[in-house]
């Protein structure tokens, strides 16, 4: 009886810490690298994502509209209220072209002022040019955020913080 207890209440804290506490991703595709890599491992903390909304910079996992079940990761990159726009590949927001080290594999692109409606963000992949992202979906509504991925944990050789 005991070990029947202990594995119900082991599940249940599994279940709840997988619901609102923190989660595991698996990064498909490479439209974050070099940043993330095709099948790397992330951990994803939800629970800072339901107190607060996340700011640019931040590398964020999400629910697309356009793609019912599926999962997407992206940085952010301007919040609600700012103006974002791309002129030669290089990202404005509110005026100011930000700075975007790990960006490598820029495009020359170009996109017209977006104003980034009120409880949404836009988010932009780290590989421009192999990047499905706001750009195409338009911004990304604030409860469709699944949390913010702050540590790659697999594979062992590649164990980093994400800042």
């Amino acid at each position: 009886m005991e070990l029947l207890q202990t594995l119900a209440l082991s599940l249940l804290l599994a279940l709840v810490i997988r619901t609102f506490v923190a989660e595991s991703f698996v990064v498909q595709g490479h439209s974050m690298e070099p940043t993330l890599h095709h099948g790397e491992r992330v951990l994803v903390l939800k629970l800072g994502a339901r107190w607060r909304q996340p700011r640019p910079g931040e590398i964020v996992v999400f629910r697309p509209l356009q793609q019912p079940g599926g999962e997407y990761i992206k940085r952010v990159v301007a919040g609600p209220g700012s103006t974002v726009a791309m002129e030669d590949g290089r990202v404005i927001r509110d005026g100011t072209v930000i700075d975007e080290p790990y960006v490598v594999y820029g495009d020359r692109s170009d996109l017209p002022p977006v104003e980034v409606p009120p409880g949404t963000v836009f988010v932009l992949g780290d590989n421009r040019p192999s990047s499905y992202d706001s750009r195409s979906f338009g911004p990304v509504p604030l409860d469709r955020l699944d949390g913010r991925a702050v540590l790659v944990f697999w594979p062992l050789w590649r164990v980093r913080w994400l800042h």
